[in-house]
Order: C-alpha cells, then structure tokens, then sequence
C-alpha cells in the first residue's frame, strides 16, 4: 500500500493532467461534485500539512530569519505584481483576471516542499516559507487582491480572512493538534499523506475544469498561456532574487519553487465563495494547479540532472 501511495505522490503531475484532460472533454465525470466541496478538499490537504509540520520547522524559522523574510517578501511582491502586469498586458477579462490576481496573491503551496526536495534544493527553508506564507495569508491575501483587484470587483476583505482562517489555518491547527496529542496515529497516517493530498488536488482540478468546461474550451489557450508565464517568470524571477543576494544554490532553488508555485487551490476556493458572480475567476486556479505541477517535476528533473553532471565532470 506504501509503494502504491508513493507512485500516486510521484506521478501527481501527471494524474493532475490527465484528470484536467478527462474533465474537459467530458465534463460529466466530475460535474457530480458540487463546487462548495472545493474548500473541505483543501482543508483536507492543510490537515495533512498540519501533521507534517513540527517544532523543529518554526525552530529552523526562528534561526534563520533572514532567509525566511527574503523569501516571503519575494513570495508577496512577485507573484501579486507579476499577475496584476500579466492581466494588463494580455488585456484579460475582468473575471480571468480576478483569478489570476487571486493565484498571484496566494500563499507558497504545498507541493513546492516536494519539488524542492526532488531538486535537492534547501528544504527546511522551503519548509519554512511555505509555513510563514501561509500563516501570513489571512491578513496579506484579502489585503493583496483588494489593492490589485479593487477596482474591477468589491472585495469582501474581512470574509475572506475568515474563509482563509476557516479553510487553512484551522485545519493546519487540528493537524498539529492531532500530531501532538496523538503521535502514534499521526506515525501511521504520514506516509499516506502525500498520496491523500494528490488525490484532493487532483479532485479540486476535476472539479473547477468540469464546471467551466465550456468556457475554458472558447478562451484557455490565451489563459494557459498567462499562466504558464506567471509561473515561469516566478520561478525565474525567485532564482535571480537568490542570484542577486549570492545566496547558496540549495537557497536559491528553494526561493525560485516557493515563489513559482502557489496555493492554486485556495486560489480557486476563494473564488468559488466569494466571487461567485464571477465563475469563470476559479479557472485560472485550476489550471495552475496543472501546469505547476507539471513545471515543478521539470525543474526538479533539471537540477537533478546538472547536478549529477557537475558530480561526473569532479571524478
């Protein structure tokens, strides 16, 4: 069963695909599920980050400020800027760009600790960041999308620092609740807990993709297009940040994934509850959820594969 769940976890990529693929050319597979189950599959996933998360991670955030401020700063200033000039250039429509902001301003997601680990970047500061983002998000996700979309939308600040208390802190809290007073359930569940979160990601895409099929058939090649670059641009901008600093490569690789990959999830969730006159906002969500996972496992293959050159070139 454990190597089962560790092909899911692997292959996630390629499950979130191929699930976006059946949910557009047959929309009926997922239209059974309703959208309002887009936030349990998400607290779902935060639960499991809240089992995984430890002492021993806020102790590595407290040692090493400085790193964790670089890369939140970068996580908070890049993304919200990049979607806000990308929605301009493109000219978007005011519903798709709602949902590009709404990616923009999102936390670091969860994937991104496992993309760095694979790139053999700094994983405790991935970790680190992914946990200060998100609990930064409540306060600077309302505050980020009213100041970027406020003019297009009414923006709903106070319900949505709820909802993002609601759908991710509190089951993050539970989580490491659940780890604490409960260690020897929590041993057991861990390594089926990225499987799990594969799974919730997987349905969160099928869903958002099943209930806009049609739209997304009429206009997505102009918005795959804007969200491949605002991830690329992320990923590329976070390593130059790194470059810039002349942080240590493991450093650099780690800032370039958290700052490229966000919580598209929530992304789409908020979408789907506070902007429900606008449905086509949750799109761009979904289809982030596919692309950077798909560009994670490329980059992960890249550095893996540099660094094994560098290895043979010293023997």
């Amino acid at each position: 069963m454990k190597k089962f769940c560790h092909y899911i976890s692997q292959y996630m990529g390629v499950m979130v695909l191929a699930v976006a693929v059946v949910s557009l050319c047959c929309p009926s597979s997922f239209l059974w599920v309703d959208t309002s189950a887009i936030s349990p599959m998400l607290g779902v996933i935060m639960f499991g980050m809240g089992l995984t998360l430890s002492l021993q991670d806020f102790r590595i955030v407290l040692s090493r400020p400085k790193d964790i401020l670089i890369g939140c700063l970068a996580q908070y200033t890049v993304m919200p800027l990049l979607a806000w000039v990308l929605t301009c250039m493109f000219v978007l429509p005011k519903e798709l760009a709602l949902g590009i902001i709404l990616v923009g301003c999102s936390p670091g997601g969860t994937a991104s600790n496992v993309i760095t680990y694979l790139a053999k970047g700094d994983l405790a500061l991935s970790v680190g960041m992914t946990a200060i983002s998100t609990l930064l998000a409540p306060l600077l996700t309302p505050l980020l999308v009213w100041l970027m979309a406020g003019m297009m939308v009414e923006v709903d600040t106070i319900g949505m620092l709820l909802s993002i208390v609601y759908v991710v802190i509190a089951p993050i809290v539970v989580g490491l609740l659940w780890q604490r007073f409960l260690p020897g359930i929590t041993k057991k569940l861990v390594p089926y807990l990225p499987a799990l979160s594969s799974l919730a990601i997987c349905l969160v895409v099928g869903i958002v993709v099943s209930h806009n099929a049609g739209q997304l058939l009429v206009g997505g090649l102009l918005l795959l297009v804007v969200v491949m670059a605002h991830n690329i641009c992320g990923l590329g901008i976070g390593y130059l940040i790194g470059q810039t600093l002349g942080l240590p490569v493991q450093k650099k690789r780690a800032i370039s994934i958290e700052v490229g990959m966000q919580n598209s999830g929530l992304a789409s969730s908020l979408a789907a509850i506070h902007f429900a006159a606008f449905p086509l906002a949750a799109i761009p969500g979904a289809i982030f959820s596919v692309w950077h996972n798909i560009s994670g496992a490329l980059v992960a293959r890249f550095y893996a594969k540099r660094d094994n050159l560098a290895k043979a070139d010293q023997n």
